[in-house]
């Protein structure tokens, strides 16, 4: 009889793709796919704001894809109670390339992400739950995401793409596929227990050449516009006054953010459990088109 594994967050990026490898994966783990709301006949719901709510037993391998401060103590001791012996959860490289950030949410966020991730780790050494937190860096799942999708849309829209000067800052995007693959090796690894690991793609390109990718990707020839930082901080305070009361500091920031090296060693991954990211080759091509 197969090991049950829950999968925590199914409908999220990393969860639908993990979903779908043990699904077709007769000699893994037996799937049991968890989600505020169930849309198939194989998944069972599991509000994490009630977690008393969720019953069954033999659940003693969990992956966790949801945002990690929602995996509470009070989630985790229902979980333990149901016979949790190992534990992965996604946490981010925000953690650390937002701490020092001028917009204050986005050092809020950095330091929810630390916090999780200490008082989970916690948890796991006191309760003898194996524990192993996977940071991604730049998510991608084509048409899905929130990252380079929305840049593949804004170039459908408007034939171009804009970046902010020379847009040099360095960036290693990971497909969600790669991170199903990966929570899964770290889980029957035994290396990767009580770890954390940055996990990034399989290539390091700059973000103008990220952006070029994307063109490619669908067939298109690279029309990239280089404005000046000035440029852009000019053109959100003039949108600002527009639009009084909307926050567009998170806009700006990110716009300068292309010239920031955002670049994580996953080595330590690989060394672990062969972790192995593909190259940054996105392809917008529906299998069924």
């Amino acid at each position: 009889m197969r090991e049950k594994c829950l999968i925590i967050g199914v409908t999220s990026l990393v969860g639908a793709r993990l979903a779908e490898v043990l699904r077709a994966d007769s000699n893994g783990f037996e799937p049991v796919c968890t989600t505020r709301r169930p849309k198939r006949a194989d998944e069972v719901r599991f509000d994490l704001t009630d977690p008393h709510t969720f019953g069954g037993e033999g659940f003693s391998h969990v992956i966790a894809t949801t945002p990690i401060w929602l995996m509470t103590d009070e989630v985790l001791t229902r979980l333990w109670g149901q016979g949790m012996t190992r534990l992965v959860v996604f946490s981010s490289t925000s953690r650390f390339s937002k701490t020092f950030s001028p917009e204050p949410e986005e050092r809020r966020i950095a330091d929810l992400l630390a916090a999780s991730e200490a008082r989970i780790s916690a948890f796991g050494a006191i309760h003898n739950v194996g524990v192993t937190i996977l940071r991604p860096t730049l998510i991608y799942d084509e048409g899905r995401d929130q990252n380079i999708s929305r840049i593949a849309k804004f170039i459908d829209r408007f034939g171009f793409f804009v970046v902010c000067g020379k847009g040099a800052g360095l960036r290693q995007p990971v497909h969600a596929r790669d991170l199903a693959t990966a929570a899964l090796q770290a889980l029957r690894s035994d290396a990767a227990r009580d770890k954390a690991y940055d996990l990034s793609g399989g290539e390091t390109l700059s973000y103008r050449d990220m952006v070029a990718r994307i063109f490619e990707a669908k067939s298109l020839r690279p029309q990239i516009i280089s404005l000046p930082a000035w440029l852009w901080r000019l053109g959100f305070s003039v949108l600002g006054l527009i639009r009084p009361g909307q926050n567009l500091k998170s806009n700006i920031n990110m716009a300068l953010r292309m010239n920031d090296d955002l670049v994580f060693d996953h080595s330590p991954a690989h060394t672990d459990f062969g972790y192995g990211p593909q190259p940054f080759r996105p392809s917008f091509i529906r299998p069924d088109a």
